[in-house]
């Protein structure tokens, strides 16, 4: 039953991937739901940060476009959901959307009224603060599941910063380990590359064989992203800057949007350290440094620039 909020929505179903460490990659990071390799959704992920009017109406327009776009806002990534879900509503609805919150726990995700109410969605976006609260109220759930159905119909599936990171088969959380600890701590810098120094768990499941991280050249993230890559060089590593939307295609193609940059870390053919080696490294990484109008596919590696 709901309780907190009577136009309660959901969210989304997680796999986690396995970390591989062998130097030979056949995967390729592309967008689908779970299980699904022929989503007709689109991914609409920003790095946190600031997003413009002109973001906000593409948004929109991928949910359907004023009068028929119909977006549900979870916000169960901060403490402060209320709010935060109200003033996202605000804007959405100031743009010509049927904009309604979803804040919900963990037990009311699985409630038959919120996979209705679910069910009539075009847009779904996931509100930024503490990625790993937000799969705690959804992963596994009832809630989630229809949200893949309905980007496997062809929703939008939107989020920024936290919203952002859950997008993944498997995610970072903000969390790392020391050397000596069983358990990971927050911090707010990443001063080293290494094995088993990010924690990784499950995400929601939306983009496969990659992962993403978030305000990712405005808080220089880069050690964080080299050693999940490194360690798992299976994974595309995605670094997306605050106001900037990585937009993926029901074709899988990735177009960088807004006002910075977005980079891929491309190790699938690259050679790294032994699991023993005392030092993490690796050898013929791809870095793409992709401003807006870049593409990328990440079956092929191929990038183009704007100028292209």
């Amino acid at each position: 039953m709901l309780t907190r909020n009577p136009s309660a929505l959901v969210f989304l179903v997680a796999l986690a991937c396995t970390p591989s460490t062998s130097s030979t990659r056949l995967a390729s990071g592309v967008a689908s739901s779970a299980g699904d390799n022929a989503a007709r959704g689109t991914l609409f992920i920003v790095g946190g940060g600031s997003q413009s009017r002109d973001l906000v109406r593409q948004f929109v327009a991928l949910a359907g476009g004023p009068g028929r776009a119909r977006i549900a806002v979870l916000p169960m990534a901060t403490s402060d959901a209320v709010e935060t879900g109200a003033e996202k509503k605000a804007e959405l609805d100031s743009l010509g959307a049927d904009a309604f919150v979803v804040n919900v726990t963990r037990p009311e995700a699985d409630a038959d009224s919120v996979v209705r109410l679910l069910s009539s969605a075009t847009g779904v976006w996931f509100s930024g603060g503490d990625q790993s609260l937000l799969t705690a109220a959804i992963r596994g759930s009832a809630a989630l599941r229809a949200i893949h159905e309905r980007y496997r119909a062809g929703a939008v599936i939107g989020g920024t910063s936290a919203g952002a990171a859950v997008m993944s088969d498997s995610m970072i959380t903000g969390n790392q380990f020391w050397a000596g600890m069983t358990v990971a701590v927050d911090s707010p810098s990443f001063s080293r590359i290494g094995r088993r120094a990010i924690e990784i768990i499950p995400g929601l499941g939306f983009l496969h064989n990659a992962i993403v991280d978030q305000h990712f050249i405005r808080r220089q993230r880069e050690n964080r992203l080299f050693s999940v890559i490194l360690e798992r060089p299976s994974f595309l590593g995605v670094g997306i800057d605050e106001g900037t939307v990585l937009k993926v295609s029901p074709d899988g193609i990735w177009t960088v949007l807004g006002r910075s940059s977005v980079i891929v870390f491309d190790a699938r053919n690259s050679r790294v350290t032994s699991t023993g080696a005392p030092v993490l490294g690796g050898t013929d990484m791809r870095v793409s440094v992709l401003p807006a109008g870049s593409t990328f596919d990440p079956r092929t590696g191929r990038a183009t620039l704007p100028s292209q």
